[in-house]
């Protein structure tokens, strides 16, 4: 396959950002999106150019680093992270554009790379949990009913990549604040700090500079682990719940 990449270059933070383009061939379809951008950058090293930088880790789906906006969307046109988007998605001679997640709470570091740490922040805000965990207990030890087991386990699955903010016409981080939220507080575990952390996490969130959120559905849409919408309303009603309680 032969390509044409347009791809956003920007040294830095401070510097201005523009469109690259880049001519590469002799790619598989075989290959990853990221094993074709390493093509790439082996040629930009052997013509003394800077490389593209990009994140990745685990190139297995499971670690959210491989953030990228393709086309136009969130980890390209299929419902997966970045590095599991293989080039059969793509057609021979085809333009591919290549960019950064768009959020102001996502600052370009250089490249591809975005500071995704508002999102630590925000995990962060939730704190731990006070019951005393030690080594892990046999599955018996404290009977969950299976419908919050599954509902805990689907919102565990969010892995953190900022898809949904990406996705976002307001860049609101809602999806992956209520993923956290609703995941622990579902649980007996979580139960007794159930209402400080949705007004911790919910307060950081907003603090960080996200778009509110309007229920668009492109956050759900674009989530490659396949979050929900409804767990925005689940999180609201905790929240609702909470402010009830402290005020009275």
């Amino acid at each position: 396959m032969k390509l044409t990449l347009r791809v956003w270059r920007q040294k830095n933070a401070d510097a201005p950002g523009a469109m690259c383009t880049y001519q590469v061939d002799g790619i598989s379809q075989d290959m990853s999106f990221l094993e074709m951008l390493d093509t790439l950058n082996e040629e930009l090293i052997l013509a003394g150019d800077d490389p593209v930088a990009f994140d990745h880790d685990c190139r297995e789906g499971i670690c959210g680093a491989c953030s990228l906006v393709i086309n136009g969307d969130a980890h390209g046109p299929e419902r997966t992270t970045t590095c599991q988007l293989h080039m059969r998605s793509f057609q021979d001679g085809d333009t591919i554009d290549i960019e950064p997640w768009r959020a102001s709470a996502f600052p370009v570091v250089k490249d591809l790379v975005v500071d995704r740490s508002a999102f630590d922040r925000i995990i962060q805000a939730g704190g731990y949990i006070s019951a005393p965990t030690g080594t892990a207990p046999d599955a018996h030890a404290t009977p969950v009913p299976k419908p919050d087991a599954d509902f805990a386990f689907e919102h565990a699955e969010c892995i953190g990549c900022g898809a949904c903010v990406a996705a976002c016409p307001n860049g609101s981080a809602m999806l992956f604040t209520s993923a956290k939220i609703n995941h622990l507080n579902v649980l007996p575990q979580g139960a007794p700090e159930r209402e400080t952390r949705v007004l911790d996490m919910v307060d950081q969130m907003d603090s960080e500079g996200f778009g509110g959120c309007t229920l668009t559905g492109e956050c759900a849409t674009a989530c490659p682990k396949g979050i929900p919408l409804p767990s925005i309303s689940a999180m609201n009603k905790e929240w609702l719940r909470a402010t009830r309680k402290v005020h009275r």
